[in-house]
């Protein structure tokens, strides 16, 4: 083969290649859907990503709704912002932000019916560390919902502020906020099939 000569030939053969890998690199986390339902900042560099995932198994089984119980997996993704120049001195870029306490209340649009959980802390292979809970949706996957998300500083005894901090952004991590999001259609959420395990490594697999 004429390497000149067949050059536009090897190019197409190398994107088709580069395409096939990729495909297959994402495939795994392409079986993670996600239905983003709002997203947030808020100063000091905090941002909020609020969505509905695909029903999982959550462990302890005694403080989680079971699986097949479960419409969708509700979470808030609270991380400071990946720009360092938008985040206080010292603070991991990305980083989780722990001890917030969130709540989330779906409501449904027709018959008025609402249903409450607490979002706790929960760790996974896509997310990381994040906050969220099973739950069952107050009526039919088909109908429209409103979301409302409750965030709440921690409180006095989880989260104690040095005078640096306080100097700097007040005597609380972040102030109370309450976002709120309509028309929420959650129906392709409860009907995508749940994490499956086979993508998973076995407990105890070599790495």
């Amino acid at each position: 083969m004429n390497p000149t000569r067949n050059r536009p030939l090897l190019r197409a053969l190398l994107a088709v290649a580069v395409a096939a890998a990729a495909t297959a690199w994402i495939a795994p986390t392409a079986q993670a859907q996600e239905l983003i339902i709002g997203e947030e900042k808020i100063w000091p560099g905090m941002v909020f990503i609020f969505e509905a995932a695909v029903r999982d198994e959550v462990m302890p089984a005694s403080q989680h709704l079971a699986e097949d119980e479960t419409h969708i997996h509700i979470e808030a993704r609270a991380n400071w912002d990946a720009d360092e120049a938008v985040i206080p001195p010292g603070t991991p870029p990305g980083g989780f932000i722990a001890y917030l306490n969130l709540n989330a209340e779906v409501t449904n649009q027709t018959t008025g019916k609402k249903k409450f959980v607490s979002l706790v802390p929960h760790i996974n292979l896509i997310d990381s560390l994040h906050y969220a809970r099973n739950m069952q949706l107050p009526g039919e996957p088909t109908d429209l919902y409103k979301v409302k998300i409750m965030l709440d500083p921690p409180d006095q005894f989880a989260l104690s502020t040095h005078r640096d901090w306080r100097y700097q952004f007040g005597n609380e991590l972040v102030p109370s906020r309450v976002f709120t999001y309509n028309d929420v259609l959650f129906v392709d959420i409860v009907n995508a099939p749940p994490r499956p395990s086979s993508l998973l490594p076995a407990p105890g697999a070599a790495k």
